[in-house]
């Protein structure tokens, strides 16, 4: 029979995460990786381009490991605790999934991630202590901001880019059944003036990591 975990052991636990999210080539994916066998000829332009975003989704999912980590710590009840932990672990195929397109494409992951991870495991954390149904909704509107940056990035891509654009099909599905399952758990849908304000945010980690 399994013990209950003490926080101690969730502590060790996130400690354990943040090394194997910001490790490179740590994290391996479960499910197998989409358009592999697809083939791409891209200019050295578009090759670039396609680099800088997929580095803007590998690190959204740095992002987001560290939210649902954060979250997971000091959510209230033990059913939400494991939903976090549950879509942290979905969330791990498309962080190896964008690594290895970067790898492809010879280019690397951003060098801001350690500063977004801690950035987004303290905001999850006080998200989890505002209580589980803010913490859901946050949840629920964050996932709604990377879905509208996968569909801008399909739409720059343009199937130019097969190996890339069905990666981030699948993410984009992954991300919208998030979104939604953290409403139907209880969450709160956000106002407008608040999802603007995380949309600001969300540029400026876009903006930067788009390059460094």
């Amino acid at each position: 029979m399994l013990r209950n975990r003490t926080f101690s052991d969730r502590i060790t636990e996130h400690l354990d995460n943040a090394l194997k999210t910001l490790t490179p080539g740590a994290v391996k994916a479960k499910a197998p990786r989409p358009g592999q066998k697809e083939t791409s000829d891209l200019s050295d332009d578009m090759s670039r381009h396609v680099a800088g975003l997929m580095r803007i989704n590998h690190t959204g999912e740095v992002c987001a490991q560290a939210l649902y980590q954060g979250q997971s710590l000091t959510a209230k009840l033990p059913d939400i605790r494991e939903k976090m932990e549950q879509a942290a672990e979905e969330e791990l195929d498309h962080l190896a999934w964008c690594e290895a397109r970067l790898n492809e494409l010879n280019a690397h992951t951003s060098y801001l991630n350690p500063v977004f991870y801690g950035l987004s495991y303290g905001i999850g954390a006080a998200a989890g202590l505002a209580g589980d149904k803010w913490s859901l909704g946050f949840v629920a509107a964050t996932e709604e901001q990377v879905s509208k940056h996968l569909a801008d990035h399909l739409h720059e891509i343009q199937e130019q880019d097969p190996r890339s654009t069905l990666i981030i099909e699948q993410m984009l599905e992954d991300e919208t059944r998030h979104a939604n399952s953290a409403l139907e758990a209880g969450g709160v849908n956000f106002p407008k003036t608040v999802k603007l304000f995380m949309t600001g945010v969300s540029q400026v980690m876009t903006k930067t990591t788009y390059r460094i």
